[in-house]
């Protein structure tokens, strides 16, 4: 059996969503629904920058019975961090709340993906690292993305490290798909420059990855050739963040998660998530890193990202993996060759072979 072969003949996508400057008024009606039919409170999973805007939580129209978690962003989320809030969340009683809404960036996202999914299947979030291991359908829940780019909203997947394992994961399954997405621009109109471009750039790099590899198909062909099209358009143009490039970028996280749900990653996402265990990296800068050593793999894309780069002026961090000890670069190869998939896709079921140590050594040299 071909190892990319994923058994996904009936792919789903996300049930419904709205978009649109000003969506967010529509996400309390949404909720009031939900609590009509199921009843309940609503678990909020909200990105921790918002305890500081109020403006933006009181649209969120929270009832008594609700129950707010605002979830730290400076690191990536881990296996053991997910336990503790199911935990937690268990001993209040709220083991079957009418909804979950994550509000945020991709750590926030996927946060909130993970506990809906052991809420209902329980289990530890390690038990379901891997492919089709989630059982049992999840916590209805509704994503609400802050910034654009990882497209977690969209994905059937919540990637976490296992810590104890030095493993970066996800739950791939059709229950990690969201029933329900509020994509407003106008939440991301306060994102830091560079945190923008570098969390737009997944996108941009989850399709071309897709597009480069061997497991290839027409639908995720058609998704990724437009999420192109429109980071082109975003960050080829004199204001990456006007209204209208936030809105298009906002639609390039989207179809940039529905290219990635049916295709696999390459290269570039195997160092990045090898940078994040072993340094501490977040995804997204780490991706934009990789590209510094991306040229012999990707050189036609390798030139166009550095063309972004120059055009809006962002800083991209160098020399990061440079001067390590050999036990940090035995844990970096460890890290990024364990991603057999995505490797397979990239280079071939040969790539151990062009993966040597040493190779692997002197690509994370070069970033």
């Amino acid at each position: 059996m071909n190892i990319l072969d994923t058994n996904i003949k009936n792919v789903r996508n996300v049930l419904r969503y709205t978009i649109g400057a000003g969506s967010l008024t529509e996400l309390p009606n949404l909720l009031e629904r939900r609590r009509t039919l199921h009843g309940g409170p609503v678990v909020f999973f909200i990105d921790e920058f918002f305890q500081s805007q109020p403006d933006i939580i009181s649209h969120l129209y929270l009832s008594t019975n609700d129950h707010a978690i605002y979830v730290p962003t400076k690191e990536e989320p881990c296996t053991d961090q997910v336990d503790q809030i199911v935990t937690k969340l268990q001993a209040d009683g709220l083991n079957e709340p009418a909804a979950i809404v994550g509000m945020g960036g991709g750590i926030v996202l996927d946060v909130a993906k993970a506990v809906a999914n052991l809420l209902t299947n329980g289990g530890l979030a390690e038990d379901y690292q891997g492919w089709d291991l989630v059982k049992v359908p999840a916590i209805y829940k509704v994503a609400v993305p802050t910034i654009s780019g990882t497209g977690a909203e969209a994905t059937r997947t919540c990637v976490m490290t296992n810590k104890r394992s030095g493993l970066k994961l996800g739950m791939n399954s059709d229950f990690t798909v969201y029933d329900q997405i509020v994509m407003d621009p106008e939440l991301t109109a306060t994102v830091p420059r560079n945190q923008y471009f570098y969390t737009g750039m997944d996108a941009y790099i989850h399709c071309v990855e897709a597009l480069a590899g061997r497991y290839r198909n027409a639908i995720g062909d058609a998704y990724s050739r437009e999420t192109i099209n429109l980071c082109r358009q975003v960050f080829l143009d004199g204001d990456m963040k006007s209204s209208l490039n936030r809105e298009r970028l906002m639609v390039a996280s989207y179809l940039g998660g529905c290219a990635i749900a049916t295709s696999y990653v390459g290269l570039i996402h195997p160092f990045s998530a090898g940078l994040s265990v072993v340094l501490g990296l977040h995804h997204c800068v780490a991706n934009c890193i990789v590209m510094r050593a991306m040229q012999p793999y990707y050189p036609e894309f390798y030139e166009e990202f550095w063309a972004m780069v120059n055009k809006q002026g962002i800083s991209i961090p160098e020399g990061v993996a440079q001067n390590l000890s050999d036990d940090k670069y035995e844990q970096l190869f460890a890290s990024t060759i364990i991603h057999q998939k995505p490797l397979t896709n990239a280079l071939g079921e040969t790539y151990r072979d062009i993966l040597t140590p040493d190779k692997v050594q002197s690509i994370f040299k070069k970033i």
